[in-house]
């Protein structure tokens, strides 16, 4: 059994050869070795879910009460940084209502994860930057006046979250530009081209020029080699929660048996919001004025509430066919977005769901904020 591993502030739990992964039998088309995932679906049935997304050599999980992010540190170590996040619908029975908890959701999930984003670059550039400090001073081990000042917590990153929180409102900026103003102007260049006035062949194109735009940029960022990491994590998010869904220990061995695609991920729901944008905006007509084009930007937690319950309906009737219809495509991206992660990428997922849901292991030494 390897040795369980501790950083200052982390934790490393499930080691290897702690339980032995049962013999299940089945596989997955698109990975021979793998659970299917309807089978870890069909015993979360009537369960609390568990959601996540990958960050910076980490991974952050959200449950109904605690959100967690882990990363790997340059030591080896895991950092685990987690507080308590009760959803303001858990608070007002109004925003529990259908279509209104989905929107609500969408722009808890983005807070949420901008912070966590902040939180695993902090977390990497403090360990690099003590790192440095530890290197240089034990290369001047008399020169005790050389020797570097200790940061207070939060201080060797504050430039790293004003950097990544700046590359955010970019990115959001661009997203707004490629996936709602640049579509609208070529559709409405190429229905006068076509001679129509038709709102429903102007939606029609301006939705399938937006999804050509997604899976553009998907295949894109796939590129990068620095984001194969990140997809690696995101693999490892997945098959942990579904190793929790199945109720089997939390282990790299048991969640290393099911597959990285998950129906419930983020990219299945952002391509779900792509196809629901287009019947939504059918409704609105085409834009003709400035007003009309931002009454879109409006209802967009409108689609994003439609395409939750949508999820999570499909969710709820995993075995049926309509359901496995809506969730293919979105299943069938994550074969880009997602990646085989390694063990011990797999133990920073599990250090995260761990601490999502509450739970302190006795190797636990991190702090809770």
């Amino acid at each position: 059994m390897d040795e369980t591993k501790r950083s200052e502030q982390g934790y490393v739990p499930g080691a290897k050869g702690t339980v032995e992964p049962p013999d299940c039998g089945c596989g997955d088309p698109a990975e021979d070795d793998a659970v299917k995932p309807i089978e870890a679906l069909g015993a979360a049935r009537g369960k609390v879910h568990y959601g996540g997304q990958a960050v910076i050599e980490g991974v952050m999980m959200r449950g109904p009460r605690n959100v967690a992010v882990a990363v790997r540190l340059p030591d080896g170590g895991i950092d685990v940084h987690s507080e308590e996040f009760i959803s303001i619908s858990r608070k007002n029975r109004l925003l529990r209502l259908p279509v209104i908890r989905g929107g609500l959701s969408l722009i808890e999930s983005l807070a949420l994860g901008i912070r966590a984003l902040n939180w695993s670059a902090s977390a990497a550039m403090e360990a690099e930057e003590a790192a440095a400090n530890e290197e240089g001073a034990s290369e001047r081990p008399d020169d005790a006046a050389a020797k570097p000042e200790k940061l207070a917590p939060g201080e060797a990153g504050w430039k790293t979250k004003l950097a990544l929180t700046g590359t955010m409102v970019f990115a959001f900026g661009l997203g707004i530009l490629f996936f709602f103003y640049i579509p609208l102007v070529l559709s409405e260049w190429l229905t006068d081209r076509l001679g129509s006035d038709s709102s429903i062949l102007f939606n029609v194109i301006d939705g399938i020029i937006r999804v050509i735009f997604f899976l553009a940029y998907i295949w894109g960022i796939s590129q990068w080699r620095e984001m194969r990491r990140v997809f690696e994590y995101h693999g490892a998010e997945h098959k942990t929660i579904f190793c929790h869904e199945a109720e089997l220990p939390l282990t790299p061995e048991n969640a290393q048996q099911f597959t990285t695609r998950h129906p419930r991920c983020g990219t299945s729901f952002l391509l779900i919001v792509m196809v629901t944008s287009i019947l939504v905006f059918m409704i609105t007509g085409k834009p003709s004025t400035v007003s009309h084009r931002l009454l879109r930007l409006l209802l967009i937690p409108v689609i994003a509430g439609i395409s939750y319950e949508l999820m999570k309906l499909a969710a709820l009737n995993a075995k049926t066919r309509w359901a496995t219809a809506v969730s293919a495509p979105g299943v069938w991206l994550q074969g880009i977005t997602t990646k085989e992660p390694s063990d011990e990428q797999v133990e920073v997922a599990i250090a995260a769901l761990t601490a999502a849901k509450g739970e302190q292991p006795t190797t636990n030494e991190s702090e809770a904020a």
